[in-house]
């Protein structure tokens, strides 16, 4: 059945109900105006319980995802499962005909990344979007306005860090075996900034370093819960990553874009509002305790995007093939941080030795 267009509103529904996809559900009832949510799906029993109460019968649970893609008169789906299934599911959807947006990132691999790019750009009718939600949030848009009118010159650094708070439940570890290693998962918001901010710029060379502070069992996955990583731009431009999963304050995320003629700072002072306690210890101010608190607006905004595309059939804010040209340089960042090798590309992007992993 091909997806119905018009003005009115788009059946979607939402594949996997961890901490994202009940959030992802929760906004397309709330804050989506265009949006019918019909359903969602999952393979976890808790899960699927929480769903039946939640929802009370107003939306269709499946614990299947193959029976949820075949619900009658659905158009669109919204992928938040694990990484290791998104490129599966991304394909099973566009083969039933159904729009997509996709968690970042696409796939495990390069190779199922392109693959999926390739499968999607065969079927122009359909809107298939990868998500990066920062690229949505009012700061970062805030910013990317004044780097375009040339408020600080011309932009030739990006320094950006993601930093979660550090989780004592067990839960990130689970999490860490599904989603390829801390660049590709972590920081990969930080790659797409600097791509953002700095224009069509193409790698050259990256390297990296990480360690272990809090997290043993990583060793076992090959992986560890703090890394850095850098990247050198053709063209004379530089990025500096930071990505942790070791916080004890909460969620900081900042982003500072440098330029000739000065540089944009974003949430370099995370907080959670602007309260701040004076005392006899000085003047303290909360953060928030994770991403969704910080970004909560942005993925709103991200969705009513995307559901507005596919009804008025105009092109997805953000292509496909950005979310492979990040995932390129954060695989790359990933076989530096576990060979202790620099990873060089051609003036066109292009790896010159193919991956040691």
């Amino acid at each position: 059945m091909e997806p119905t267009l018009g003005t009115g509103t788009l059946n979607i529904a939402v594949a996997g109900l961890g901490r994202m996809g009940k959030r992802h559900a929760r906004t397309l009832m709330t804050r989506v105006r265009r949006a019918n949510l019909v359903a969602v799906c999952s393979t976890d029993d808790s899960e699927l319980a929480w769903a039946r109460h939640y929802f009370a019968g107003h939306v269709k649970v499946y614990s299947s995802y193959a029976e949820m893609i075949n619900h009658p008169d659905l158009q669109a789906v919204w992928v938040s499962t694990s990484t290791n299934v998104h490129a599966q599911q991304t394909l099973d959807a566009i083969a039933k005909n159904l729009h997509v947006l996709c968690e970042k990132p696409l796939a495990l691999s390069l190779e199922e990344a392109s693959h999926v790019v390739d499968v999607a750009n065969s079927r122009p009718d359909l809107k298939v979007m990868a998500g990066y939600s920062r690229r949505f949030d009012a700061s970062y848009r805030d910013a990317k306005t004044k780097v375009d009118a040339n408020v600080i010159g011309t932009p030739f650094i990006v320094r950006s860090q993601t930093c979660d708070l550090l989780d004592h439940t067990g839960f990130f570890v689970k999490y860490a075996a599904k989603n390829g290693g801390i660049f590709p998962d972590c920081c990969i918001h930080d790659i797409d900034l600097s791509m953002y901010y700095l224009g069509d710029v193409k790698p050259k060379a990256v390297w990296a370093i990480g360690t272990v502070a809090h997290h043993p069992e990583l060793k076992e996955l090959n992986d560890v819960d703090n890394g850095i990583g850098m990247v050198e731009y053709w063209g004379g431009k530089m990025a500096y990553f930071y990505a942790s999963r070791t916080m004890a304050h909460g969620h900081d995320v900042a982003t500072e874009i440098v330029g000739t003629n000065g540089k944009v700072m974003v949430n370099v002072h995370p907080r959670s509002n602007f309260v701040q306690v004076a005392g006899q210890n000085g003047i303290s101010n909360g953060v928030q305790p994770e991403y969704w608190q910080r970004f909560e607006d942005a993925f709103a905004t991200e969705a009513n995007e995307f559901v507005d595309c596919v009804l008025d059939d105009t092109p997805v804010p953000l292509k496909l093939e950005q979310g492979l040209k990040v995932m390129k340089i954060g695989y790359a960042l990933q076989e530096a941080l576990l060979t202790g090798n620099t990873v060089k590309f051609n003036e066109e992007g292009e790896r010159l030795e193919a991956s040691k992993l």
